[in-house]
């Protein structure tokens, strides 16, 4: 199958740098028209500059393509319903959105203040609500939407130093989860990319050797999947110096106590039993952990 995106329009936020580069340029090079969304800070935040998403927009337009740059602050809704505004007033419709801005404020949480803590949320979580929510509308009455969340293994999986980004990372998670329920039925489909690359968030993580392997464009591959009319719904795809996997959160089957028996004593007990990953599977809904707990209720109580 040939990936291609021709008069579909994107918006890649964070497009001047990075992953966010890497991923305007190819949507580009597929025939989308991009919207480069950068505000222009540096990696903590501070400071604005149009110049990184001037430069990515001259060189789509090199290569024959449209392309329209902004520097909305993605955690500022006014600033982001100007860029869908004038995204629409362009082209006249939005076909993908990849939630890509984001910032680090690295401590230990013993040491963050909670104004650290809460930035980095604002731009991660807040910055992908406030642009997935601009476009919405627009994709449901248009029949037609990708959306791609950007995730870390640090929210999946924690990292030392990384609390208040690993929060938001596994907040963008819930969200996705939610929003590819409410958005099947208008055939909107919303994915999390979890990306391992060699950007500014990860020049000082990693020796030069490893940060080599480590493209964006090797990311950006799994990315155009997510934003593809083929895409899947609801799945998180890690991708990083040419390996790509899927991460799913699954729930052990666990056991049933009887009324006289639900103590944490009794709790201790079974711990082996409730841990078992021995028929463990992913939930499609909340409701489905509420329907398993309950169906195993009503089987006890049957059994006497």
């Amino acid at each position: 199958m040939d990936v291609r995106f021709d008069k579909q329009v994107a918006i890649v936020t964070g497009a001047g740098n990075g992953l966010g580069r890497s991923h305007a340029l190819a949507l580009a090079q597929r025939g989308a028209r991009v919207v480069v969304n950068d505000l222009g800070g540096a990696r903590d935040g501070s400071g604005a500059s149009s110049q990184a998403a001037l430069d990515v927009v001259a060189e789509i337009e090199v290569m024959g393509g449209e392309a329209l740059a902004h520097g909305a602050n993605v955690a500022v809704m006014a600033e982001v319903e100007d860029m869908v505004a004038q995204a629409m007033e362009k082209w006249g419709r939005v076909d993908i959105l990849i939630n890509n801005a984001g910032i680090l404020r690295d401590k230990t949480f013993a040491k963050m203040s909670l104004d650290d803590f809460k930035l980095v949320m604002d731009v991660h979580l807040m910055g992908s609500v406030n642009c997935t929510k601009a476009v919405w509308d627009i994709m449901r009455e248009q029949e037609y939407g990708r959306i791609v969340m950007t995730t870390s293994s640090s929210g999946m999986y924690g990292n030392f130093g990384q609390s208040n980004y690993g929060a938001a990372k596994m907040a963008v998670l819930g969200f996705m989860n939610t929003l590819g329920l409410e958005g099947a039925k208008k055939n909107v489909r919303v994915n999390a990319l979890a990306p391992t690359a060699a950007t500014r968030m990860t020049e000082d993580l990693m020796p030069e050797e490893l940060l080599a392997l480590l493209s964006p464009e090797s990311v950006t591959a799994g990315a155009l999947v997510l934003c593809h009319e083929s895409a899947p719904s609801r799945h998180i795809l890690c991708a990083g110096a040419g390996g790509y996997a899927s991460s799913r959160i699954f729930e052990t089957e666990g056991v049933f106590l009887p009324a006289d028996q639900q103590t944490p004593e009794v709790i201790l007990a079974n711990w082996d039993a409730i841990t078992s990953t021995e028929g463990q599977r992913p939930m499609e809904t909340g409701g489905k952990q509420s329907e398993k707990f309950l169906g195993k209720a009503m089987e006890a109580l049957q059994a006497k």
